[in-house]
């Protein structure tokens, strides 16, 4: 099958900042293509320069969709005086302009022209257009906004779903998506992996939702520093690739110390056959006479191999693979009430929170979940603040004292915090102030792996942290012993999630 985009040796920086770094890689027609990797990595810029907003530093960007290319960045992009109507009109600009071309050709006689232009409309579902535009915004929960209401008036999750519904009934070849799913409820989020999964065209999107990329995504493109990798078979596919690299990296490891403990022994062993003193055997005393400057010399030659061979393997080792993340706690039971480790007895917290009763145990896991707004990340620091116990906490904004450089900040020594697989060793110099907000939040998750506590409370712990992490920290959860409180919208982690649930409305419990 040909290529319908590609880019080879794309390069992109902003100011001294190397964001991407000779990118080459191609999407096929009517693959759907997920694009994943943590916040900062690149994915929205890669977007931007597949979509032309923005041109590569270096190299070569090439699209060919003879059905049009259609664009959703992460805001709407029109005045806010303008309508909805005319918000729909700018989506369907180009069969808009398509028809009017048909108008002319007609009124003109032109029947060459207006064949032309009616296979090219209806190639485009030029006459179920504005159907398309109603049963867009009716899936994505958008049936009461009026066509005469102006774009202020919508709120910024209303506006992101209108320019998503528009979007989708141009039905353009190839659809370029950036975060899709954000503002979008169940019902929505359903609805548009439908869509998708019926799109005649090319799909390419950027997405950190893990059931969205399991039901739409056929190859995913993981962006990571600075370069990109392609894997098939969907999401699952890229799950299984990446614990097949783990494995393999694990066994090259193990190989590398294997082989250095061979050679070690083979030099030590080899040299002993002609250490000073060694007692030589009376049946072969002649032998020994006249061979033993030529024994002792080819001896020699073999432990000089073996030595530069070890000194060649030490020089270039198998990086150690990061363990497996893992939280850590005694969880002996807690003086207290029962081994209550957290009690909450009427408590108001301004308008914000308002709860009567909630007990946690040292075995208790709970789920928070609510709009925004409702009072979860209010509930998590009131928890935070009355626990009896060895509480972690980590919020969802992470700052940290300018000063202090990465390790500096770090509780343990370089070691520790190298084999948790969450920094490079170049970054551990880094000053905190410079690092990207999942950077941050890598070392917030990583403080809170080197402590011991009885309870867990988890803001959002999913945020900003690539994929293959959120499966790993997914994994430690499941394993860790003591108490835990997660406030979450991640819906892979709200279905996994096992221990009990509750709602926040308002700031009440539900």
């Amino acid at each position: 099958m040909t290529t319908q985009l590609s880019l080879k040796g794309v390069t992109k920086s902003y100011g001294e900042r190397h964001i991407l770094a000779h990118l080459t890689f191609s999407v096929r027609p009517g693959e759907r293509a997920g694009i994943v990797g943590e916040n900062g990595s690149g994915k929205s810029t890669l977007l931007r320069m597949i979509a032309g907003v923005d041109a590569p530093d270096h190299g070569e960007v090439t699209v060919s969709a003879a059905g049009g290319v259609g664009y959703l960045g992460q805001t709407l992009g029109l005045p806010g005086d303008h309508t909805v109507q005319q918000a729909v009109d700018a989506a369907l600009a180009e069969l808009r302009t398509l028809e009017q071309g048909m108008q002319r050709a007609a009124e003109a006689e032109d029947l060459a022209a207006y064949g032309e232009l009616l296979t090219d409309f209806e190639a485009r579902g030029g006459y179920e257009a504005d159907s398309r535009v109603d049963k867009a915004m009716h899936g994505l929960g958008l049936a009461h906004v009026g066509r005469s209401r102006v774009l202020s008036s919508l709120s910024g999750g209303e506006q992101a779903r209108l320019g998503l519904a528009c979007l989708l009934a141009a039905s353009p070849e190839i659809l370029l998506l950036d975060e899709p799913t954000n503002h979008l409820d169940e019902p929505a989020m359903t609805w548009l992996e439908d869509r998708l999964g019926e799109h005649r065209g090319t799909v390419v999107v950027v997405s950190h939702d893990r059931i969205f990329l399991d039901r739409v995504a056929t190859a995913i493109l993981e962006v990571e520093g600075g370069t990109i990798t392609r894997f098939g078979g969907g999401y699952s596919g890229f799950l299984a690739e990446k614990a097949a690299a783990r494995q393999r990296w694990e066994q090259a490891y193990a190989d590398w110390h294997e082989e250095i403990r061979q050679v070690k022994e083979y030099a030590a062993t080899t040299a002993h056959r002609v250490a000073q003193g060694r007692a030589m055997k009376d049946n072969n005393k002649m032998a020994y006479d006249r061979n033993a400057g030529r024994v002792q010399s080819s001896v020699a030659s073999r432990v000089r191999q073996a030595q530069e061979r070890l000194r060649r393997l030490k020089e270039d080792p198998v990086p150690r693979p990061p363990e497996p993340l893992r939280f850590r706690g005694v969880f002996a039971r807690t003086a207290g009430s029962q081994g209550t480790l957290v009690e909450l007895r009427d408590l108001h917290v301004e308008d914000r929170l308002h709860v009567e009763s909630l007990t946690i145990g040292p075995r208790d896991r709970l789920l928070v979940h609510g709009d925004n707004g409702a009072g979860k990340s209010t509930l998590l620091r009131a928890i935070h603040t009355a626990a009896r116990s060895r509480a972690g906490y980590l919020p969802q904004e992470v700052d940290f004292a300018p000063g202090k450089t990465v390790l500096e900040t770090y509780p343990r020594d370089a070691e520790a915090l190298l084999a948790t697989g969450l920094f490079r060793p170049e970054a551990l110099a880094l000053d905190v102030v410079a690092l990207s907000v999942g950077q941050r939040r890598r070392l917030a998750l990583a403080i809170l792996l080197a402590g011991d506590h009885d309870l867990l409370l988890l803001d959002e712990p999913t945020n900003h942290f690539s994929l293959a992490l959120v499966e790993e920290l997914e994994q430690a959860l499941d394993s860790y012993g003591g108490a835990l409180v997660v406030v979450t919208h991640d819906r892979a982690l709200r279905q996994r999630f096992t221990g009990k649930q509750i709602s926040l409305s308002g700031g009440y419990v539900c």
